[in-house]
């Protein structure tokens, strides 16, 4: 059983949901919160309105977030789920 943080407990900030990423497929939408449940690798994500280096191959540990406004995430490894907007 996963525990969630007790700001994800009551829903997200939104309102709008969540996606559960447990594959390598690329899964598109907008979120704006990437929360690993185990140790983690974001092979890649796209994400709007960033600048700078290419986001590919970033590694997030169990109980580590990245926020921002993504609107394609696809994992290397691990569980994540990604808080929609």
């Amino acid at each position: 059983m996963a525990v969630f943080p007790a700001t994800e407990q009551a829903g997200t900030a939104s309102g709008a949901g969540f996606e559960l990423i447990t594959d390598t497929a690329a899964h598109t939408g907008r979120f704006f919160r990437l929360y690993a449940l185990e140790a983690s690798v974001i092979s890649a994500a796209t994400v709007q309105n960033g600048s700078g280096n290419t986001f590919a191959a970033v590694p997030l540990p169990a109980g580590g977030s990245i926020d921002g406004v993504f609107t394609s995430v696809t994992l290397t490894s691990g569980k994540v789920v990604a808080y929609k907007v």
